[in-house]
């Protein structure tokens, strides 16, 4: 989605609103089993995470659908509906079609105000219309050429069960409706990723089967003054979304984050993400290992620890090596400017996603959308299958919202503990990760099974197949919702006013009489005791009294 870059350095930097997202991709020859996969964070100082479902449904002609901005929930217009859509759970449909976004911004001229469809109604309009990536990315050019294009640069993750996709879309401005965009298959056996910049330099200009794009999309670039080299030279990204300091360090660094952990030689780009060498990543690589779900769970997790990017070892990283800040990623200090380090996983996330996608089962079972709310690191991923018919109470659209508390919404009992553990975060990390492992371990575990099972009953009785695997997914949602409020409130007790409770074998201890057990009262690490000293040691330092 968008973050602010505007404040950074002396370049001139991107000005974008207030999300930043993060899209992994894997093609079925890249993981293990064979599966299409793309996560997504949803990453917004202003989004509640909610889990939407749209069911399926028919209509008459001439019914027409209002659209409202996504972010924003502006009323934008009406366009036509159609006759029959799909079902779909947040970001996947019955069909195994699944898609992400990123925003990049671009240029900002290019943005029409007059247009009805924003990025966020072209996802999940697109899902509620199409099957397959190519027929949504035709859906979505489609809706933009005849409605206009609300919003601003966009990177889309489109993926099926067989195809991995990415759509790069900008607007043309006011008075020029429709929208410059390309769209580049991404190899069976690549990954692939994208972060708020613009991935797709040159691409195959001849090659329908695996790169589509708009009539205009070099021409239009021309006619604005924003190219003038031979057609085979042309680079979206360069043309529609110049690089500047931003969009390398809190940007393109993520991308490297991915490919860092799963390619040879990644140190290779570093000094491409430290504005040193003009040459950019590629859009894909070929992996080391075959990926599975767990490793992109764990992905969307990372926040560059063991790398030169790593914020927990920084004095901002605090006496408990955070990688939050909670400070604006850009600031200024007698009028130089710096910026912190912006990792995959991070605080404002709304709710995230993992999109699994098997081409050789039903899609009642093919499709799992693994889905949390609240930052990465401190959620728990439960499995929903797109067929389902409601969605869990914890996850339900209008439990709560951004600004009223809810003890049965998941958003807000994550965000209750994640609070809690930021601020402790070299301490808290353990007990959270034991909950989550254990949790997701189990639906692993229970995968196969459940999906049998379901399966069976899809030979004769799909509706009782689609109820058994809704009943599943409920469950599993409202049970991890009550593990984590266990887990917040055993954090509560174990580390108040600053100590750690004493425990032996999960069990906090008394003393010999029944009374409290004295807790535990640990240091600082001592690098941050002796940055202590280099800023107030005389001042703290014990003196002999005479």
């Amino acid at each position: 989605m968008k973050i602010f870059f505007a404040i950074l350095l002396g370049i001139a930097c991107s000005v974008m609103s207030t999300r930043a997202c993060t899209n992994l991709l894997v093609g079925k020859a890249a993981s293990k089993d064979g599966s299409t996969m793309v996560t997504y964070s949803a990453d917004s100082y202003a989004l509640y995470g909610e889990l939407y479902h749209w069911p399926a449904a028919d209509y008459p002609a001439g019914t027409k659908l209002d659209v409202y901005e996504w972010d924003t929930h502006k009323y934008l217009g009406k366009i036509s509906q159609v006759a029959h859509t799909y079902n779909v759970i947040g970001n996947m449909n019955e069909h195994q079609l699944c898609i992400g976004e990123t925003t990049f911004g671009g240029r900002h001229e290019l943005t029409d105000t007059t247009g009805i469809i924003d990025y966020g109604s072209l996802i999940y309009i697109a899902l509620q219309r199409a099957k397959t990536a190519r027929e949504a990315i035709k859906i979505m050019t489609d809706l933009v050429a005849e409605y206009g294009y609300y919003s601003e640069g966009e990177s889309f993750s489109v993926v099926d069960k067989n195809e991995v996709w990415i759509l790069e879309m900008i607007g043309k401005g006011v008075g020029n409706k429709g929208a410059a965009w390309v769209a580049v298959r991404i190899p069976d056996d690549c990954i692939a990723a994208h972060a708020n910049q613009s991935r797709i330099h040159q691409f195959p200009l001849n090659d329908k089967e695996n790169c589509v794009y708009s009539k205009d999309v070099i021409s239009f670039a021309r006619q604005k003054g924003y190219f003038s080299g031979k057609d085979e030279d042309f680079s979206f990204a360069n043309t529609y979304n110049p690089l500047d300091w931003g969009g390398l360090r809190f940007c393109e660094a993520r991308v490297w984050s991915y490919f860092n952990q799963y390619t040879e030689n990644a140190e290779q780009w570093i000094p491409y993400i430290l504005g040193q060498n003009p040459k950019p990543m590629p859009l894909y690589v070929k992996p080391k290992q075959q990926l599975e779900a767990k490793d992109l769970m764990a992905m969307m997790r990372n926040h560059y620890e063991g790398t030169v990017f790593d914020p927990t070892q920084d004095i901002a990283a605090g006496p408990f090596h955070s990688p939050y800040r909670f400070h604006p990623l850009g600031w200024e200090v007698d009028s130089v400017k710096y910026g912190f380090e912006r990792p995959i996983s991070t605080q404002q996330t709304g709710f995230v996603f993992l999109g699994q996608m098997r081409n050789y089962l039903p899609d009642e079972v093919g499709g799992v959308f693994w889905f949390g709310v609240d930052d990465a690191r401190f959620t728990v991923f439960t499995p929903m299958y797109p067929c389902m018919t409601r969605t869990p109470e914890c996850y339900r659209v209008g439990n709560g919202d951004f600004n009223h508390f809810s003890w049965t919404s998941a958003f807000w009992v994550h965000n209750w503990v994640a609070n809690m553990a930021y601020n402790r975060y070299e301490q808290t990390l353990g007990d959270a990760i034991n909950i989550q492992t254990k949790l997701e371990n189990a639906y692993f575990e229970n995968q196969s099974k459940i999906e049998q099972n379901a399966a069976e009953l899809l030979k004769t009785d799909r509706n009782a197949a689609v109820s058994f695997l809704t009943n599943y997914s409920v469950d599993v949602a409202q049970n991890a919702l009550f593990e984590w409020k266990s887990l917040g409130e055993y954090l509560v007790v174990k580390y108040m006013d600053g100590v750690v409770k004493k425990e032996k074998d999960g069990q906090f201890i008394y003393n010999e009489y029944g009374g409290s057990q004295y807790p535990n009262r640990p240091k600082f690490n001592e690098k941050y005791l002796r940055k202590i000293i280099a800023e107030k040691g005389e001042w703290l330092k014990e003196k002999e009294l005479h």
